[in-house]
């Protein structure tokens, strides 16, 4: 941390006005035409002074800033320790090394659920002395109900590993790799996807010339679209010359690629079972005899990834879970969102009711929200973090997570000074986080920029951004 010397009330007083009154503008009309930005910085205390104030009030997508509001959420309700469940259920006895009845997976939407952590669940179901299932193999997915998709969502990115819909069946976070080898020029590219990945994935991907100026071959773009059961078609085209790629896809259809892959393990566990596998969507209220059960890590641990590397599936997940939770029904989007406004009015005394919350991610472009009601958030993240242990799970400026390598903070003096949230989706380059000095003082602060696009096609598009942040946020770090 760099060293931060404390002045009097009054210089600091006078300071903020200034800032207020002109560094704000003067600092926003470097961002390109267009660009519309929400700012708030205050200081983290039992008075909070506001040191930089621009448009708190506005309505923005907060993006992947987002999470920090499920995080918040997720530790109030279901508690650091909490922990996601698989189970393995019968309604039979196991005898003559068969089990007569039926197996009754109850899945958790557990993000983490692995195919080892599978292997492992039927090896001891196996170790119990079941070589065969007389009944029917059910998985309950009673957990969540409705689409697995949010509202809002961007239908051309739904193929995408980030993507990935937070179905109750996940197994190695509902992704797999696909890997595409250019041709000679005018011919097909070459497509394979892993043996024992349950996908059919086919394709009619063109070879073109790597500098083509054919207007046809510019504008032929790599696509991917996608029908029922796991089946993705790939089209359009790709530069000769390049080297193969690996393209990670998300598991549409969550039950059917589940389904798939616990047959095979059951086969290779050398547990026979003839039958079809099913899913339920409603709760098993029949008298149930626990086989095998797995956990996932607590949820701290599973915040702190979520937080540091921006994983959507984890967020969704988790903020479905709180629904059902809150509510003690299956979980939706919106009884999650509903939940989530609860909570904190309850527990934090924050009133989120005109803020539009579809889901955990931040993907959807449906949601609003304003500097001032993230800023709520983040103080009392602050106020109470010794039991919320939330701060210590954001990314670090210079050092790990989404701020590890972003251009305006990975170099002195910011490098370790920021603890903050990104969230970045078309058009918007988002922060909500802290600035930690030396002396132990913090400064919380909120950035919300939407309708973002670069004026010059000369340099990357996010370098005025990144000029602005690093220039911007100086003066707190130095104290300028």
């Amino acid at each position: 941390m760099k060293n931060f010397k404390v002045v009097s009330f009054f210089i600091i007083s006078f300071f903020s006005a200034i800032l207020q009154a002109q560094s704000v503008e003067s600092y926003v009309s470097s961002l390109p035409k267009g660009s519309d930005i929400s700012i708030l910085v205050q200081s983290v205390d039992d008075k909070p002074r506001t040191l930089a104030k621009y448009k708190s009030d506005q309505f923005k997508q907060p993006a992947s800033t987002q999470k920090v509001i499920t995080a918040l959420a997720a530790e109030l309700e279901l508690g650091a320790d909490f922990r996601f469940e698989t189970k393995m259920l019968t309604n039979g006895s196991i005898a003559n090394k068969q089990l007569n009845g039926d197996l009754i997976i109850q899945l958790s939407g557990d993000p983490t659920f692995t195919r080892g952590q599978l292997k492992n669940m039927l090896a001891s179901l196996r170790g119990k002395g079941v070589e065969k299932i007389t009944g029917k193999v059910i998985l309950d997915t009673s957990i969540f109900t409705s689409h697995d998709k949010a509202e809002g969502w961007s239908w051309n990115n739904l193929t995408a590993c980030y993507n990935a819909p937070p179905s109750a069946a996940i197994i190695d976070d509902n992704c797999f790799y696909v890997t595409i080898k250019p041709g000679k020029v005018g011919a097909k590219a070459s497509i394979s996807v892993s043996s024992n990945i349950p996908v059919t994935v086919t394709g009619n991907v063109k070879t073109i010339a790597k500098n083509s100026k054919d207007l046809n071959d510019k504008y032929c773009e790599l696509d991917a679209s996608y029908t029922d059961k796991n089946r993705y078609q790939l089209s359009g085209c790709i530069a000769s010359g390049s080297d193969k790629i690996a393209l990670k896809f998300a598991v549409l259809n969550g039950v059917d690629y589940f389904s798939s892959v616990l047959k095979n393990e059951l086969k290779q566990q050398k547990i026979s079972f003839n039958g079809a596998i099913s899913a339920r969507n409603e709760p098993i209220n029949s008298k149930l005899s626990l086989l095998v059960s797995s956990q996932s890590a607590p949820l701290s641990e599973l915040l702190t990834l979520m937080l540091k590397k921006s994983n959507n599936l984890y967020a969704d997940a988790i903020f479905r879970t709180i629904g059902g939770h809150y509510f003690k029904i299956p979980g939706t989007w919106r009884n999650s969102g509903d939940a989530v406004k609860q909570i904190l009015l309850k527990k934090a005394g924050i009133d989120l009711e005109n803020l539009v919350i579809v889901d955990g991610s931040g993907l959807s472009r449906l949601n609003l929200v304003s500097a001032d009601k993230m800023m709520e958030i983040l103080q009392y993240i602050s106020a109470h973090d010794r039991d919320l242990k939330i701060i210590e799970k954001l990314p670090v400026a210079g050092k790990d997570g989404t701020l590890q390598y972003r251009k305006s903070f990975n170099q002195p003096p910011f490098i370790e000074t920021i603890r903050a949230k990104t969230g970045y989706i078309q058009g918007s380059y988002n922060l909500a986080g802290f600035i930690e000095k030396s002396d132990g003082k913090i400064i919380a602060f909120v950035q919300l920029l939407s309708g973002y696009h670069p004026e010059r096609r000369d340099e990357p598009k996010n370098s005025a951004i990144m000029r602005f942040e690093s220039e911007f946020y100086k003066k707190f770090v130095i104290g300028e």
